[in-house]
């Protein structure tokens, strides 16, 4: 099978596209750690401007928010980087098309990017205009979160096509362990996100008790309840203490869940050599996340512990993904399980050549 110029092209511009959607998702969390979530009250400008305006213009036009430059350029920055990566789904879309009768070209997989690059920007205004609601800030990270992984799922597939690999191959389907691990992933990565946009980081204090208790008051219903009223400011959080401390109890069920079924993961599929450097790396970055968890509650939510947190679970969905498409590669797969022996005279070396 000929690699068209095109398809190495997009695969270029897709691993590219991982690098710049973990910055974008990076300068979102700074945006919100740094509380400037709405250092602009309007978008897609600023005060009605495509740069931070000066006062008298800010004052102009939103007499009651004044205008704090730092964190209306935090936010500002952040936008201008999102364009660029709405910019560069747009040049993947159109070689798509362009290369839409080379076989094997993951059409799909371009078609879903597109769409959930818009979908992401209606999460990023909506995240203004309704003041940090927290259930949109949520669908927000995770669809960055999906647009991230997307750009890598794209990759691999691009990769697969240039090491010229047949066209007609199909990956295995998970089976129901891989399923379960990756259920937690994004059920713990959303109850991060929970956790930081109603301001319950530092809920509990203490590891691993919470405020001294191994099962403080907790209102959990409140603290779920996600029909939140629409309409209040949600900067720095509207809920009170036993709802937050719900939230961050969940989110630290949640890491230890999470640990235990990667644990069985990677002892249950350790006998095959070609996976073990992916599973040691999903350990090992799991139990770095687990540390820098524990240390910012330790040392009351740090700025930078805080976004090395964010980064650590962005990291670990990225080699989750990896992992899967290595397993799900393996000539004669059959729910992610074959013998060792096909794993090792794979004609496809793995997930990066």
């Amino acid at each position: 099978m000929k690699t068209t110029k095109d398809v190495r092209l997009a695969r270029w511009l897709s691993l590219f596209g991982v690098v710049l959607a973990l910055v974008v998702m990076l300068l979102g969390a700074w945006t919100r750690l740094v509380d400037a979530g709405l250092g602009c009250p309007d978008w897609p400008g600023c005060y009605g401007k495509l740069v931070v305006p000066d006062d008298a213009t800010a004052l102009a036009h939103s007499p009651h928010v004044p205008l704090d430059a730092g964190k209306a350029w935090a936010e500002m920055v952040h936008r201008y980087m999102a364009a660029v990566l709405g910019l560069l789904v747009l040049g993947l879309s159109f070689i798509a098309w362009r290369a839409r009768k080379t076989t094997g070209y993951p059409l799909r997989i371009s078609a879903a990017l597109l769409l959930v690059i818009m979908l992401q920007g209606a999460f990023g205004a909506l995240t203004v205009t309704l003041k940090l609601w927290p259930q949109v800030v949520v669908l927000h990270l995770l669809g960055g979160l999906s647009v991230t992984l997307l750009f890598l799922w794209l990759y691999l597939n691009l990769q697969r096509i240039d090491a010229r690999v047949d066209g007609g191959y199909r990956l295995s389907r998970p089976g129901a362990l891989w399923l379960i691990a990756i259920g937690l992933l994004v059920l713990q990565i959303a109850l991060g996100g929970w956790t930081s946009s109603n301001y319950a980081g530092i809920a509990c204090h203490g590891i691993p008790t919470c405020n001294g208790q191994w099962w403080p008051p907790m209102d959990w219903q409140e603290g779920f309840n996600l029909a939140q009223t629409i309409g209040p400011n949600y900067l720095y959080g509207q809920l009170h203490a036993e709802a937050r401390t719900a939230i961050q109890v969940a989110h630290r069920l949640g890491a230890v869940a999470l640990g235990f079924v990667l644990l069985l993961l990677v002892l249950r599929y350790w006998y095959q050599r070609v996976l073990r450097p992916y599973l040691t790396l999903l350990l090992g970055i799991y139990a770095l996340q687990l540390g820098l968890g524990i240390a910012n509650v330790l040392l009351w939510l740090p700025l930078d512990l805080a976004l090395a947190h964010t980064a650590g679970a962005v990291l670990l969905a990225l080699v989750m993904t990896i992992t899967v498409w290595r397993a799900a590669s393996l000539p004669n797969a059959h729910s992610l399980s074959i013998n060792e022996n096909a794993a090792e005279t794979s004609s496809f070396g793995g997930a990066f050549h």
